[in-house]
């Protein structure tokens, strides 16, 4: 059974907004690192105690909060009484099995994701991602060490970086994009995976191919899946009418939705080919097949009058002229290569060898 199933199991009968971490624990202990930047400074800290970050919620400053481990619900708990997080947000951000989506409250846009990667494995995994904006801060969410977000810090750390200047709003649109980034490592992985394939599939028989491909349009569905609601969610932000969303802000997010389109038109692209590879490699499997049951079928039937010959002077009349004549063993080989290669001849002419 599923682990996840099960438990959210554990949540029927429990009152809405009750935190049950739905998920995988992948981590020890749960992480907060904290970057807070202005234009002239940035400051980098781990938090080991959640009550330290009160003194940043009220700040001039852009504090960036990033949750590393989600199956530490009190942590997760005070962080969200900390900025005022609605009960039912910090019960979506647990629920690691949610679809990517985006919800406006009062004070904050909450927006949830998925990040695609390969691991070191070269295995898909993808993994939510939450997002709470705010003010003047961003709380990001993740289930797993290790994201797709370093490029976002070391441009944070860049002195007189020109969008320190910028609100957090403008910070949750980097992470976004990072993530959006992130579908086109994979996308390009795709293509040649696509290609090695292509190169195989009409060699012979390989009985790898047939799963290679079975693999590759398996991924493609999981991450179709997952494209589909990231355009939406996209959209959606952008055209939020919320007091966060400041209009510069809203050309960059603009552009993340075009990215997403680019991004579910590749996959489409990449989901028809694999398809077509599949066709191909079948019938080439069934063309293959159909060579070797021409061959056996021509050897059956040059030998059965072959077979007939040999039946008649195999038959035990005492009166049978041929039985006495000195040249019939010979006679009966003769006969039979000549109709064997009479037909060989046919078989020739009429194009069915």
């Amino acid at each position: 059974m599923n682990r996840h199933f099960s438990r959210r199991s554990d949540k029927a009968g429990m009152p809405p907004g009750s935190l049950v971490y739905v998920g995988d624990v992948t981590a020890e202990r749960t992480v907060v690192d904290l970057i807070d930047y202005t234009w002239e400074s940035v400051e980098e800290r781990t938090i080991s105690d959640p009550t330290a970050l009160e003194e940043y919620r009220d700040r001039d400053s852009i504090t960036w909060i990033n949750v590393t481990g989600l199956h530490e619900t009190a942590v997760i708990e005070r962080i969200g009484g900390i900025f005022g997080i609605h009960p039912l947000v910090l019960e979506d951000i647990l629920n690691t099995e949610q679809r990517p989506k985006l919800e406006d409250y009062d004070e904050t846009i909450f927006a949830i994701l998925r990040m695609v990667r390969y691991d070191g494995a070269g295995d898909l995994v993808d993994e939510q991602v939450s997002l709470v904006l705010g003010e003047n801060y961003v709380l990001s969410f993740q289930e797993q060490p290790g994201d797709l977000f370093d490029p976002v810090r070391e441009r944070i750390r860049q002195p007189k970086w020109r969008a320190r200047r910028l609100n957090a709003d403008y910070l949750a649109y980097a992470l976004i994009d990072a993530l959006v980034d992130g579908y086109f490592v994979v996308i390009e992985a795709f293509g040649e995976r696509i290609e090695e394939i292509d190169d195989r599939i009409l060699d012979e028989s390989d009985p790898q191919v047939l799963g290679l491909i079975r693999s590759i349009r398996r991924d493609l569905i999981a991450l179709r899946k997952h494209a589909w609601p990231m355009r939406e969610m996209a959209s959606a932000l952008e055209r939020s009418e919320h007091s966060l969303i400041q209009p510069q802000t809203r050309l960059y997010l603009r552009d993340v939705y075009d990215h997403t389109v680019q991004v579910i038109d590749t996959l489409e692209t990449y989901r028809d080919m694999a398809a077509g590879m599949l066709d191909i490699y079948l019938s080439s499997t069934s063309n293959r097949m159909n060579e070797v049951m021409k061959v056996l079928t021509i050897i059956a039937t040059i030998f059965i009058p072959l077979s007939f010959i040999a039946g008649v002077f195999g038959m035990n009349f005492r009166h049978m002229p041929e039985l006495e004549w000195g040249y019939g063993y010979y006679g009966s080989l003769l006969l039979m290569a000549a109709v064997a290669a009479g037909m060989l001849v046919y078989f020739r002419r009429r194009g069915w060898l």
